[in-house]
């Protein structure tokens, strides 16, 4: 199945070739929406609406795209939305199409609206747009080895606050004296070696129950996680890329339990039984030793063993894998420096697979920190914002911005992009900054930007 998207159908072409690009980015954003999730009606179906709807001047799918367009334009707060999209009457009639109302929603009532929802449910979405990429030619390419799905899973933080923020906050003493309050969550993106990185299932981190005397922390989100990422995902070969917070004999079981391949950041302090084995045995094959020249003075040195036994903390026993990649890289003065990389994994290692284990897998754990976290927080999409005070509306916006990031990313590697803006037009923030501008300039009648969006 082809990623290609075509351009306009429009009849005839405008002679103003500002009007043409911004056709063209409304196009581009709306050709991966109904690409991936057919019309815009149908990606948030399966949502339900509570409220009373004798009641209510919008739809829910009004209210729902209207936060996507809040992160898609960066918008950085609900307040935003009054001030940029509300008070124009070129977006004004483009919601008059898309939705049949003659005005935008309100700030105050996506946060009223998403309090009201089902957090599992909005999820859902995410999951089944990801689910539908999974079974793209264009994307299933970039498997591990052509099967396994590399999902990389770490925690951010998201909301902090000097004074308790609800009941569910989790706290830490900083070194002044004083308290704060935040919430973070744990990620679960599907990441690729060409950029993408997909969220594909989020555990919020919170203090849910006020009778322990333990927080809420990522080891036990992640054991949360494993048990819905299973559940939602039963029969998808994943190899799971963590760090070294997870190298321990829970994380262990749980993959094997669950039929997961994984690749786990091995330091030198963690798991020291298994660190000094690796050493030991390593003295006794040569053939667990392979170095190859990447680049021009770029020199990777791999050593590996199989079947190291490990003892966790409750007595059960484990057979693990260590594989350790050393890089020589020679700076500007041409003296090298070397980094060192090491796994604990379940694959069998062999000299005909480590290289691709090192570089293809295990390496790109980064992109969850680089093109997921990095990007969402410091890119313009401002994630650490607290949108709404409320606990349910705050986890909707989320989950919204991370069904953005997923339409965004597959836009600017889209063919019709690229053919469009050949030159490319810079940062998202650029991207961003364009398509609020087309939103709220590109003056089209009604069946002109029917056309647009090939919805007549």
């Amino acid at each position: 199945m082809s990623m290609e998207i075509t351009g306009p159908k429009s009849s005839e072409k405008s002679s103003d070739p500002d009007t043409e690009e911004q056709k063209r980015m409304i196009a581009s954003f709306f050709k991966v929406i109904r690409r991936h999730c057919g019309k815009l009606g149908d990606l948030f179906a399966g949502i339900s609406d509570k409220r009373e709807i004798r009641k209510t001047t919008y739809s829910l799918n009004a209210i729902l795209f209207t936060g996507v367009m809040l992160f898609a334009c960066q918008l950085g707060s609900r307040r935003q939305i009054n001030h940029k999209l509300r008070g124009n009457e070129t977006a004004k009639k483009k919601y008059r199409v898309l939705f049949g109302v003659e005005e935008i929603p309100h700030g105050d009532t996506l946060n009223y609206t998403y309090q009201r929802l089902d957090v599992e449910e909005v999820q859902e979405v995410v999951c089944r747009v990801v689910e539908k990429l999974m079974g793209h030619e264009e994307l299933a390419k970039w498997r591990l080895f052509g099967v396994y799905y590399l999902i990389a899973i770490d925690g951010t933080g998201v909301l902090s606050f000097t004074e308790r923020h609800c009941e569910y906050c989790l706290t830490q003493k900083l070194k002044n004296g004083e308290i704060r309050y935040y919430h973070p969550v744990l990620e679960a993106k599907w990441v690729t070696a060409n950029g993408y990185a997909f969220s594909v299932m989020t555990e919020f981190i919170e203090n849910t129950d006020p009778q322990t005397s333990k927080q809420d922390c990522e080891l036990k989100a992640f054991y949360r996680l494993a048990e819905r990422l299973k559940k939602r995902f039963p029969h998808v070969p994943f190899c799971l890329l963590l760090d070294g917070l997870f190298a321990g004999g829970p994380t262990l079981e749980r993959c094997e339990k669950n039929d997961w391949k994984y690749m786990i950041v091995l330091t030198d302090d963690d798991l020291v039984s298994v660190n000094q084995e690796f050493e030991a045995l390593l003295a006794l094959p040569p053939e667990n030793h392979l170095t190859l020249e990447i680049a021009k003075g770029v020199h990777q040195t791999y050593r590996w063993m199989n079947g190291i036994e490990y003892l966790d903390s409750q007595e059960k026993q484990h057979r693990l894998n260590v594989l350790e990649c050393m890089e020589s890289t020679p700076d500007k003065q041409g003296k090298a420096t070397s980094t060192k990389y090491k796994w604990l994994t379940n694959f069998t290692l062999l000299s005909r697979n480590s290289p691709t284990l090192a570089n293809q897998a295990g390496r790109l754990r980064w992109k969850i920190e680089n093109e997921g976290f990095n990007l969402q927080k410091n890119g313009g999409f401002f994630l650490e914002h607290a949108y709404s005070l409320n606990e349910t509306a705050h986890k909707v916006f989320y989950l919204l911005l991370q069904i953005t990031m997923i339409f965004f990313q597959l836009m600017v590697k889209s063919q019709f992009f690229n053919q469009t803006f050949p030159k490319g037009v810079g940062s998202l923030k650029n991207i961003a900054y364009r398509l609020l501008e087309a939103w709220r300039n590109l003056r089209l009648d009604d069946q002109a930007f029917r056309i647009l969006l090939d919805t007549s």
